[in-house]
């Protein structure tokens, strides 16, 4: 008996510990995602409110990239790719370092935004996004349903709204615009639940490790999924939903 009773204290031991380790997890990529979206928008802000820094990257007045405006746009696509490859190379501080200045050149891959709508607008459909992130990101944490087969339509869905975007780059089509918007708001939604419930599935397949450095990075890997998300949600939504200047 004194030893079914010792088995049960320590395993109800293990169980808190894990579920205190999953709660400094979240924690930690909400917290390192967060501030990344701070830098974001700072970096936006400040090149989107001056036409002379805005000017390096595209044309002020027609907000039409010139070529590095066009390097600048297409950067942050080739550090996500290069992130998930060298991320086994980076340790855990260096992987953040690279996520911060990652979500700098979003930053400025996005400042043209505050020329194209007003500020006002801006901050509605950020508070919009906030909370339509954090319910989603709330029922893909606390959810039973395993939404793991979620993955591949949703990427595969990814795919598309990006070949289509770059395609409408040069139709300048607004209905295909339209409607790339929408579905790109349905895809980043159900992404930012699967994300989530992946984020937490991950640290609880390997909670058991006691590996800190591999905790640390995944970490940051999941603030840069949530980060992408949110950041995708938020410019599907600003397309319909913002004031234009």
């Amino acid at each position: 008996m004194a030893d079914y009773r010792t088995m049960q204290a320590t395993a109800g031991a293990r169980t808190a510990a894990i579920d205190e380790g999953l709660r400094a997890h979240m924690n930690k990529v909400y917290g390192t995602m967060s501030v990344g979206t701070l830098l974001t928008f700072l970096v936006a802000w400040a090149i989107g409110s001056s036409p002379e820094l805005l000017g390096i990257f595209r044309d002020p007045v027609t907000l039409q990239p010139n070529i590095l405006g066009w390097i600048i746009m297409f950067a942050p696509l080739a550090m996500v790719f290069g992130f998930g490859a060298m991320i086994n190379r980076f340790s855990a501080a260096a992987a953040q370092t690279f996520f911060y200045a990652f979500a700098a050149v979003m930053g400025l891959s996005l400042s043209w935004i505050f020329v194209a709508f007003t500020g006002i607008s801006i901050a509605q459909v950020f508070l919009v996004t906030s909370i339509a992130f954090a319910g989603l990101s709330l029922w893909g944490y606390t959810t039973k349903k395993d939404i793991s087969g979620w993955g591949s339509f949703l990427i595969m869905g990814v795919i598309g709204i990006l070949v289509a975007s770059v395609i409408n780059i040069f139709l300048g089509s607004p209905a295909l615009h339209f409607a790339i918007s929408i579905i790109g708001v349905l895809i980043f939604a159900g992404l930012t639940a699967y994300d989530t419930q992946k984020i937490k599935v991950t640290y609880l397949q390997h909670a058991h490790s006691g590996d800190s450095e591999w905790l640390g990075k995944a970490a940051i890997m999941g603030a840069l999924s949530l980060y992408l998300d949110f950041i995708n949600l938020f410019m599907f939504l600003l397309q319909f939903l913002g004031n234009r200047e």
